[in-house]
Formats: structure tokens, C-alpha cells, sequence
């Protein structure tokens, strides 16, 4: 859009209303959809002193008249770096629904708590075609963003319905409640610290239409530092249940993509260790796709958990303790990985238009436990295959399908492999913890 004079603009400010039409020309050809009313419906709200667009936030400014305004630089800021985000429309996460219905909010214009907003959105309208249906018209966003475009409704059995959005969206969202509780401590930090001599955060002064100073809090709000290895080695059941570990958490940049906020605490429910804190969209990711708690859908995540970004998945897994010295995965992601990578040459392929195609859905189950490696058997199948064959591909013993995953991780991340190994690490217990069994649910903290 040209630097044309907008209505409403001045001294650099501009109305709400005007913000909202420059928002949605700007971003008329983001890969993200937008949606109008960024500023003016909810969940943004002047009076709070800001609004959330993407992950950027754009103060507020009280204007003549009682009139709410917003830096014009800052809105085309946040639209520039919104239209720079590439979005992969088959690279969906879940969001829900998980077990525990969403909290219901004390305040609804704020914070944005984008989760639990869609959950309520969709379950209040009998799911997101009926949402549309019956809301056509009504400015519908997170931070600026038109989730019910994009958002996909799976469902399995024909019952359970589940919710589905980009993995870019789910970042930019998780960015943005990051850098809202950011802004917010920010400002409850300048009004404790207003008495003292030198504070610690200085206020930058805007000037409304008026002429008169408003404050608002700036920098240095702290950036998500690097992981360097702090929680290595400490258990998840210990470390959890400390007061202030979610803030803490929140400190760090996720330890594998190193591009988002971490948000969770990502641990081995094998062995109890902590690996490291992790965005949700990495976090959700590496979750295994249960069918059963033995039996898991190979999605076609494991891509770029065994193919384009294998060297960070594997290190990230050997951060724990219990992985590295034996040289192995947790005996879920071991499965996934025979079906996906050791058995890859024995799943068949049907023609299909541009060549052939693979056959149906590949799943894998086991019986016993890794715990008891001579009992344990994997077995590889497909399923939903158009000619109802190759129903069963392998069955594969635990400790072969070990000893596959070592040479192939020699090959694969040499640098992992090299500090693997029980001579490779001090102080590991004479025995592993048992497996931890996953009760939790999306809405908690620390996962």
C-alpha cells in the first residue's frame, strides 16, 4: 500500500478504524489470512493499552475527543513481517479437543489464550461449519489472524471430531500470547518501579493528537535466550512441581527449532529426564500419534522428524540421559521409525495419476515392553489400502529393531551417535525409571 494520507492520521496516529482498513490491505496477499476488526473486535481492546497482531504488539494511544489511536509505522511493522511468514497448508498441529473443557476467562477482551478461544468458539456453535454458517460477516480473529479460514475439522471413526491448523499459524499464535505476557509484565514492572531513582524499564513518551505525553512501556523486555543444557540431567516429576518453573520455561527459545518462544517442557516418559523447553508446535510434533497405547499411526510428521530436520530431532532426544547412554528412542518413536524408515522398502505402492503412489496408512503396534527386551515385538501393517492387501508387513523384535536404529544413526547424525553410549556418560542411575504413563492433557502448563 502507498504511504497515502489515511483518515484519521495524525502526528503519526491513526484511528482505530482506519488502522483496521490498512491492516487488511496490507495483508491482502499474506499467505495467512487476515481478518478486519483487528483492532476494533474482540479479543483486541484499546483500553488495555494495546493490540496483538501476528506475534507484534501495537500500543494504544488515548486521542482527542476520548478517541483511541494507534501508530500507523507500527501497523504496517507488523503487517510486513506477517506477509514474510510462509504457510504450508498440509503441515497441520491439533489443537484440540483435549481432554478438560477450556477455563473460562474473568476477562474476556484479554489475554488472548488462542487455545482455549477456539475451543469455546466451536463447541458453543456445534463445531467450525456451523460456526461459519451462522457468523458470516462477523469479524472473527486472533491477533489479526482469520483462523476459521484455515482451521480443518478431522474426523475418526465417524465420531470424535478433532481441530487442525498450520504449523506456521500455531507459532505466530504462540508468539503472540509470548510476546502479550511479555508486554504486560513490562508494564506491571514500570508502575512498581515508578518511585525509584534509576527504573529499571524507561518509559518511551508518545505524543497524542492533543499534544500531550502518554506512556507506555517499552524495552528492554527480556528476548527468549538460547538453551544451553541448564536442566540436563534433572527429572521431570522433581523439576515440574517447583514454584516458577513455567517462567522459567518461558525464558528460553524453543531448543529445536531456535525460532519460537519455548512453552512447554518437552521430558522422555521413559526414562522421567528432562530434554528441554520446547514451543507447542515442536512439541506437538514429536508427540506419537496413539491410536492405542500400543499402537500408533505413522503420520507424515516423521518426515521431518527422520528426514529433513532428523539431525535436531535426535539430538533433541538424546538430551535425555537414559536415550543417550542406551543409544535408542523412547519405544514409541522406535516404532514409528522402523515402520517409517527400516521398513520403508517393504511397503508396496499402487499406480495413481503422475506415477505410483504409497499404500494406504502405515500404523505400528507392539506387545511387551522395552523393559523386557526378548518379549517385546513390533509389528508394522497398513491400513486403508485401496486393494484391502498387504495388510501386515513385518514383525520385527525389539532389540533388532535397536540394533537397526544404531547403524542407521551412525550414518545418519554421526555427531549424535559419537555421544551415545553408556561409556560416554557419568553418573547414570544402575536402573532406568520405568516408563511414565501420559495423562496429561493439552491444557497443561508443563507437558
Amino acid at each position: 500500500m502507498s504511504e497515502r494520507v489515511m483518515p484519521g492520521r495524525t502526528d503519526g496516529l491513526i484511528t482505530l478504524g482506519a488502522a483496521d482498513a490498512l491492516w487488511v490491505d496490507l495483508t491482502a496477499d499474506s499467505a495467512v489470512p487476515t481478518a478486519f476488526g483487528a483492532f476494533t473486535c474482540s479479543p483486541a481492546h484499546a483500553r488495555v493499552g494495546y493490540v496483538l497482531l501476528g506475534g507484534h504488539v501495537v500500543a494504544t494511544v488515548r486521542a482527542s475527543g476520548g478517541q483511541w489511536s494507534v501508530p500507523e509505522a507500527e501497523v504496517r511493522r507488523a503487517a510486513a513481517e506477517l506477509n514474510a511468514v510462509e504457510m504450508d497448508r498440509q503441515d497441520l498441529v491439533r489443537i484440540g479437543p483435549f481432554r478438560g473443557a477450556p477455563r473460562q476467562e474473568s476477562d474476556e477482551e484479554t489475554p488472548l489464550r488462542w487455545r482455549g478461544r477456539i475451543m469455546r468458539g466451536l463447541q458453543e456453535l456445534g463445531g467450525p461449519g456451523r460456526a461459519a454458517r451462522r457468523e458470516v460477516g462477523r469479524p472473527y480473529h486472533l491477533a489479526g489472524i482469520d483462523w476459521r479460514q484455515i482451521l480443518v475439522e478431522q474426523t475418526r471413526d465417524g465420531t470424535q471430531r478433532t481441530w487442525w491448523l498450520p504449523r506456521a499459524v500455531v507459532r505466530l499464535l504462540d508468539a503472540a500470547e509470548h510476546t502479550e505476557t511479555q508486554w504486560v509484565q513490562a508494564a506491571r514492572t514500570l508502575q512498581t518501579s515508578a518511585s525509584a531513582t534509576e527504573p529499571r524499564f524507561r518509559p518511551r513518551q508518545a505524543r497524542d493528537a492533543d499534544g500531550r505525553q502518554t506512556t507506555r512501556p517499552e524495552g528492554p523486555t527480556a528476548s527468549p535466550r538460547p538453551y544451553n543444557a541448564e536442566l540436563e540431567g534433572q527429572l521431570y516429576s522433581v523439576l515440574s512441581r517447583k514454584p516458577g518453573t513455567s517462567r522459567r520455561v518461558a525464558g528460553w527459545v524453543c531448543a529445536v527449532c531456535r525460532t519460537a518462544p519455548a512453552a512447554v517442557l518437552d521430558h522422555c516418559h521413559e526414562h522421567g529426564y528432562v530434554r528441554a523447553p520446547v514451543c507447542q508446535s515442536c512439541n506437538t510434533q514429536e508427540r506419537p500419534d496413539h491410536l492405542y497405547s500400543n499402537d500408533i499411526r505413522v503420520a507424515s510428521r516423521y518426515t521431518r522428524l527422520f528426514h529433513t530436520d532428523a539431525d535436531d530431532w535426535l539430538r533433541h532426544w538424546h538430551r535425555c540421559p537414559g536415550c543417550r547412554a542406551r543409544t535408542t528412542l523412547p519405544l514409541p518413536h522406535l516404532a514409528a521409525w522402523t515402520a517409517h524408515i527400516g521398513c520403508r522398502s517393504l511397503r508396496p505402492t499402487h499406480r495413481a495419476s503422475g506415477g505410483r503412489k504409497p499404500c494406504g496408512v502405515l500404523r505400528v503396534s507392539w506387545t511387551g515392553s522395552q523393559n523386557a527386551p526378548r518379549s517385546c515385538l513390533l509389528t508394522v501393517a497398513v491400513d486403508f489400502c485401496p486393494s484391502g492387501e498387504h495388510r501386515v508387513l513385518a514383525r520385527v523384535p525389539y532389540r533388532e529393531a535397536a540394533e537397526r536404529f544404531r547403524v542407521w544413526l551412525a550414518e545418519t547424525a554421526p555427531a549424535v551417535a559419537a555421544a551415545a553410549g553408556p561409556d560416554r556418560l557419568d553418573g547414570l542411575p544402575a536402573q532406568f525409571r520405568p516408563v511414565i504413563a501420559d495423562t496429561s492433557g493439552e491444557g497443561l502448563a508443563l507437558f
